[in-house]
């Protein structure tokens, strides 16, 4: 039961950090700086730019599909997690695996036409980049909160 919870508050921490820092005319101005950095980290050609970006905005579109879903399915029931049966802590726990696997399926799909377009290396570096965009966003909103 101890591990349910680690992954629930886990879930619940991923889903409040992309709904708030992803909201209203902000969410362009971040899509903007990370298509920036991206393209700066990968040093994408205007060919390989031009293939990769499709390819990259349909993973985010279906990423954010999945998301939403595993929003929907947890967020009222975290807010009573301590009112969960084990039949119901049983069935949360099924569909968070089945959303992970949902994950790694379109991850493995996006790597796969990926790989189509730049180079393995390049994919890594995107993977790193991605990583790094999320560290300066995070280290961005903690400054601006702390100056409030």
């Amino acid at each position: 039961m101890m591990r349910l919870n680690k992954i629930v508050v886990f879930a619940a921490l991923v889903f409040w950090g992309t709904t708030l820092v992803a909201q209203g005319p902000a969410r362009d101005r971040i899509k903007t700086l990370k298509v920036a950095y991206i393209t700066e980290q990968l040093a994408l050609t205007s060919k390989e730019a031009q293939q990769f970006w499709p390819i990259y905005n349909e993973h985010e579109d279906a990423m954010n599909a999945i998301r939403q879903n595993e929003r929907q399915k947890f967020a009222g029931r975290l807010a009573t997690l301590s009112d969960v049966s084990e039949g119901e802590a049983s069935t949360m726990l099924s569909q968070y695996l089945s959303i992970q696997e949902q994950k790694q399926k379109e991850d493995k799909r996006f790597i796969s036409e990926l790989k189509n377009v730049i180079s393995d290396k390049k994919i890594i570096l995107l993977l790193r980049a991605e990583e790094g965009f999320k560290k300066q966003l995070l280290k961005q909103y903690r400054q601006r909160r702390g100056n409030r």
